[in-house]
């Protein structure tokens, strides 16, 4: 089965692809740039319907469009920066620019109340026009008052998961995949996936 994830990011794609080939073996994933599909303004007003713009945009080339609109919510920050994750510090993204100014909005938060969700949705579409599959997945940590660790990308630094006692970025791929809220996402979206599946089939 043939997807096109519709992102630019080249980090994105590897998580997915990874992620995607644990879930369903037989799938190929390419991404926009191969799919010529360019940018897609995200206009929505919530992950889910920026998610499936994107996938959208994919479906009506023809092709089964997989997409993912993800970011960070904070809640001394009242959910900010949410769906303005990627561009929080303004035009060309920048994810030290966005690290910095998001520490500088909690300067003043203590340790405790730095509460956080890495929030994912996946959303496909497809070219028949029958109804999309939309998954949610979340991952709960804490924001560090300083980046730790060399991996990952976006928030990562600053993202510490208490269970693992480490920030995103301390982790290898393989673990940060296993718990993060883009696998979650897709795990949820996997059963969805094998539900519309099964009744085609049926």
């Amino acid at each position: 089965m043939k997807f096109v994830l519709v992102s630019h990011n080249a980090h994105k794609l590897a998580e997915m692809r990874t992620l995607l080939a644990r879930l369903c073996p037989d799938a190929e994933l390419i991404g926009a740039k191969e799919a010529g599909i360019g940018e897609i303004e995200e206009t929505g007003s919530s992950f889910e319907e920026n998610a499936l713009l994107k996938a959208r945009a994919a479906a009506k080339l023809g092709y089964i469009g997989i997409a993912d609109d993800s970011g960070l919510c904070v809640d001394a920050l009242d959910g900010a920066p949410g769906i303005y994750s990627a561009r929080y510090a303004g035009e060309p993204c920048d994810d030290k620019k966005n690290n910095d100014k998001l520490l500088r909005a909690l300067r003043e938060v203590p340790y405790g109340k730095r509460t956080a969700q890495f929030i994912s949705v996946v959303a496909m579409a497809f070219p028949d026009g029958s109804e999309p599959l939309i998954a949610r997945g979340v991952c709960p940590g804490e924001i560090l008052s300083g980046p730790l660790g060399e991996n990952g990308f976006g928030y990562d630094p600053l993202f510490f998961y208490p269970p693992f006692a480490k920030s995103f970025a301390q982790m290898v791929p393989a673990q940060k995949n296993w718990i993060s809220h883009r696998a979650r996402a897709m795990e949820q979206f996997a059963k969805l996936l094998e539900q519309r599946l099964g009744k085609e089939e049926g």
